[in-house]
């Protein structure tokens, strides 16, 4: 199986799954495309996130053979395929005119897109499997867990932002959030498979080089939308986030739409990097 098939096959997946709905009266779509791209097993960068992220970050060769024991892989069999499904362009539109709260299709492409996001992932590796090509979702496997990071704190053992960026697809910005071509309101995705794809060449030498504010200090948009102070020049306070987006928010989400869920994503919104590489 190529590249070009495994495009198909997430796209095709986006385009005809009922699933892929933001589950409101009006069953609007989650999501419209998917961007996509691949990365090596053996690339170093993957063990470079033991020293940036922690020790307890998997490599593919890790997690891979922690899953199937019984026919391990060495790193170069083995390809680590990304996805980012980029907020619809109505979505943003709603977030980016609220100033402490998130709207309800936000909400909502956080919880029933996620929901969609977590069939996508096992669609690739059911159809891989009908090729009889060995492949897991990292993020839905056993062994997957959030840890704390000696230098970020709240962190996990397998970051699809960072497979993300392994494969091309975006570098981080000041609020931590994943800046790609098509901007950093998104979800991400991955699978790894025992499959040898040519990677996706990262069109960037530098791990923040599409935020603003790291490569000519120009900017803290992201840093002015957030409502509760999060994110200052020094970075993201994790536990500030969580507590206004999975607390506060989740209790107003609850009363005002009238559903479980949480989030908020303003510093994804009305910010230079909401919608593409500023």
């Amino acid at each position: 199986m190529d590249a070009r098939k495994i495009t198909w096959i997430i796209d095709e997946f986006i385009r005809t799954s009922p699933e892929n709905s933001l589950k409101n009266e009006a069953r609007e779509l989650a999501w419209e495309e998917a961007l996509i791209g691949f990365s090596s097993g053996a690339d170093p960068i993957f063990q470079s996130y033991k020293e940036h992220v922690g020790p307890f970050h998997f490599t593919p060769e890790e997690i891979f053979n922690q899953t199937f024991v019984d026919s391990p892989a060495t790193m170069d069999e083995l390809t680590v395929i990304s996805w980012v499904l980029p907020q619809r362009a109505i979505t943003k539109a709603d977030n980016r005119a609220q100033s402490f709260y998130p709207s309800e299709r936000w909400v909502r492409a956080r919880f029933a897109g996620e929901d969609f996001n977590i069939e996508l992932r096992k669609h690739v590796v059911a159809e891989l499997g009908k090729e009889n090509i060995q492949a897991l979702a990292p993020i839905l496997s056993p062994l997957w867990k959030v840890e704390i990071s000696p230098k970020f704190g709240m962190a996990s053992r397998w970051s699809e932002r960072h497979a993300a960026h392994a494969s091309g697809l975006g570098t981080f910005g000041l609020s931590d959030g994943l800046i790609t071509p098509k901007g950093k309101a998104h979800r991400v995705g991955t699978v790894i498979a025992r499959l040898q794809i040519p990677p996706t060449p990262r069109p960037y030498s530098d791990h923040r080089e599409y935020c603003l504010f790291f490569s000519s200090g120009s900017c803290m948009a992201c840093a002015d939308r957030c409502p509760v102070g999060a994110i200052t020049a020094e970075g993201h306070n994790k536990k500030l986030c969580l507590a206004h987006a999975a607390g506060t928010c989740a209790a107003y989400v609850k009363e005002k739409f009238g559903f479980d869920g949480y989030g908020c994503g303003l510093c994804q919104t009305d910010v230079p990097c909401e919608s593409c590489i500023p």
